[in-house]
């Protein structure tokens, strides 16, 4: 089990840092709970882990991850909806003031997408998954024909933010905070090739360096 040896002594560590040495913080969370400034959804690859990437502290954000980052419409017909769960859940009760839907580069789930993988029907719960974001993928083939599939991936991972936060916008409860300026939705774009941070210029409809 030589692959968990890390992760234990990568706990040991956390432990003794927010139990031993500054133990103030977590204090106060366990005292007061938690109110996190911002939910994030992000994707489940291993290489954008939010906390990590935003360089937060416990408390600091709400996260829920799932595959592609994607946030499906509203539906209200009783079965079990994880990610409409924890958006519901982060709005309603833990009030927070902003909504960060963050892509990436090189997103597994989006190349699929793109090549049709999720149309061959061998995945259970992938393929009706990422079909979510069957208006991306029509969108970046009608405006990107020629481009090469890289490119295309490229655009339909930052296109997929884009039909995320419209899907959000079908929640009623997200509507109603918006409309009493209670919550702010963004839509951010990390490029793990050059290590930038991009945000959603929802005016001009295109991202922007922002760090």
């Amino acid at each position: 089990m030589k692959e968990l040896d890390k992760l234990k002594a990568g706990f040991k560590q956390f432990r003794k840092y927010y139990f031993e040495e500054n133990p103030e913080l977590y204090r106060q969370l366990t005292e007061k709970g938690q109110s996190p400034k911002a939910l994030v959804i992000a994707c489940c690859d291993s290489r954008v882990h939010p906390a990590h990437v935003m360089n937060t502290d416990p408390g600091d954000i709400f996260v829920v991850r799932n595959v592609a980052n994607l946030v499906p419409a509203y539906v209200d017909d009783g079965k079990t909806h994880g990610t409409s769960a924890a958006i519901e859940f982060a709005v309603k009760h833990l009030k927070v003031p902003h909504i960060i839907v963050m892509g990436h580069s090189q997103c597994g789930g989006i190349r699929a997408l793109m090549e049709g993988s999720h149309e061959s029907k061998t995945h259970t719960f992938i393929d009706p998954w990422m079909a979510i974001m069957t208006p991306a993928r029509e969108q970046v083939a009608r405006e990107y024909a020629s481009a090469t599939i890289d490119e295309q991936c490229h655009q339909c991972e930052q296109a997929a933010i884009g039909v995320s936060l419209e899907n959000l916008m079908t929640f009623p409860f997200i509507v109603r905070a918006l409309e009493a300026n209670q919550l702010h939705m963004h839509g951010w774009y990390f490029d793990i090739d050059n290590g930038m941070l991009l945000e959603m210029d929802k005016a001009q409809k295109r991202f922007i360096s922002v760090c």
